[in-house]
């Protein structure tokens, strides 16, 4: 009679045959599982799509992934740091636990069409997918269902999770997950996001910090009485006039802009209120804050030269991306095992006439086919998933789910991503990610080389304090 072996032996002859597995039968059986959970994700991104839903407003793209993740066997946390959209699906069998974030929230003004000319209407929300969120909530979903199968599979000890992260465009949703502690247990995280091109540089970015400047004056009328009144509106555009002649006197790698939100309903009616909301970026986080505050020397100027008054409220804050080189190269290898997008004679009739659109297209149609050479990089943008990066070994990459040369933010983006064009990318996504995610539970020493690097990078006196301080989530700032 032979010998009994226990859970443990059993886990681990399972870890000892999928280490000598050939590669390319390894794979094979990994295809197989994404490719069962295809039509099924493929589907919860399209409605992501049409809800395109508002940040801290996505109730309907929360859901649907709750839904879906729970099917799957994940444990739910919903209603996190005071937050109704944010939760947690997580599926634990004891090991490292690697966190695999997810957002859905849409960008205001744009529609919500798939048409390669531009549209106008917008659809209830007043709102697009023109950063593609809908695919990176649905595929990030995706692999996570992917990597739960495969620890179940082969009895490995290791947790999944998933962060649906919400308000990511200006909201800062993930920085009061982060403040929250809702990171503090996790090994490794990692994200990706939908793009024109395939990479997974070792990138940077800029940190940012938000405002909204409120002034306040006296009504009069603009043409009988003048003199009675104090504009508002003056004070707004005396701010923006000194922040413009600032321009010329700050770091060269500094970012500042701004929209006035309000500035009065009649022309001959002076201005009771104004309100211009501004974002400042920089590369260096102390240095955002001291831009920040020449920003408000300007307001409290204008306010004083026009005789009206001025408040600000700081709507979010973001770290920069702190680059983690141990988990950029293996996502960068994956990456390119997973290999580039290919266009069927549709989608490439589609590309050609989206890409008549571009005013000056930096990209040819074809190059979603390759996978860019790994790097080190530095983006002007900002993301929420910078505070994660100072917290937690942080890795991500860019997927092709966009015609090539299509900018975010765009109408371009909104077409793409709601065809298979964006679906066809999102599954390349799903497979480095997934592939990541097993290559660190096999190899635990990878995760341990990564938290070394991220304890050297930020030193031995770092204390992360968040740059929009103590606030609560701004849940209204989009209504």
């Amino acid at each position: 009679m032979g010998r009994k072996i226990n859970k443990f032996q059993r886990g681990l002859f399972s870890l000892i045959f999928l280490l000598n597995l050939n590669s390319q039968v390894y794979a094979e059986i990994l295809d197989k599982s994404i490719n069962n959970h295809k039509e099924q994700f493929e589907q919860v991104a399209m409605d992501l799509w049409n809800f395109a839903e508002l940040g801290y407003q996505e109730n309907n793209s929360a859901a649907r992934l709750i839904a879906e993740l729970e099917k799957e066997g994940f444990t739910i946390k919903s209603n996190l740091a005071g937050i109704p959209t944010a939760f947690i699906a997580e599926y634990s069998n004891g090991g490292p636990v690697i966190g695999i974030l997810g957002e859905y929230d849409a960008l205001p003004g744009l529609a919500q069409t798939s048409s390669p000319f531009k549209e106008i209407e917008l659809n209830a929300t007043g709102a697009g997918q023109a950063c593609g969120h809908h695919l990176f909530g649905a595929g990030s979903a995706w692999a996570a269902v992917v990597v739960k199968e495969w620890l179940v599979e082969n009895n490995i000890s290791g947790t999944i999770r998933f962060y649906g992260t919400p308000a990511e465009e200006g909201g800062s949703g993930k920085v009061y997950m982060v403040r929250e502690g809702l990171f503090d247990d996790v090994d490794i995280v990692l994200h990706w996001h939908p793009d024109d091109v395939n990479g997974a540089n070792a990138m940077t970015n800029n940190s940012n910090k938000s405002a909204r400047f409120t002034f306040k004056g006296i009504s009069a009328h603009a043409a009988g009485a003048p003199e009675l009144g104090r504009s508002a509106l003056d004070g707004v555009e005396s701010m923006n006039m000194m922040v413009n002649m600032m321009r010329e006197h700050v770091p060269q790698s500094s970012r500042i802009h701004y929209v006035i939100t309000k500035g009065g309903l009649a022309p001959n009616v002076v201005p009771d209120l104004a309100e211009v909301y501004y974002y400042v970026r920089h590369p260096k986080m102390h240095k955002v804050e001291e831009l920040f505050q020449r920003v408000v020397k300007t307001a409290e100027g204008a306010a004083l030269g026009t005789e009206t008054s001025v408040t600000y409220e700081v709507m979010h804050g973001n770290y920069s991306l702190l680059p983690n080189t141990v988990l950029q190269k293996l996502v960068h290898e994956k990456l390119s095992e997973a290999g580039g997008v290919t266009y069927s004679d549709k989608e490439n009739l589609y590309a050609k006439e989206i890409y008549k659109t571009f005013m000056s297209p930096r990209l040819e149609i074809g190059s979603q086919e390759n996978i860019r050479p790994y790097k080190e990089s530095h983006s002007y943008g900002s993301t929420d998933v910078g505070d994660v990066s100072w917290n937690v070994p942080t890795a991500g990459f860019r997927a092709a789910t966009w015609v090539p040369g299509t900018a975010a933010h765009s109408w371009q983006a909104v077409a793409s991503g709601g065809t298979s064009i964006g679906l066809k990318g999102t599954k390349m996504a799903v497979k480095t990610l997934s592939t990541t995610a097993i290559e660190l539970f096999l190899k635990p020493e990878l995760i341990s080389e990564a938290k070394k690097e991220l304890h050297q990078r930020v030193g031995k006196d770092f204390d992360y304090k968040p740059l929009l301080g103590d606030r609560l989530p701004p849940l209204d700032y989009r209504k």
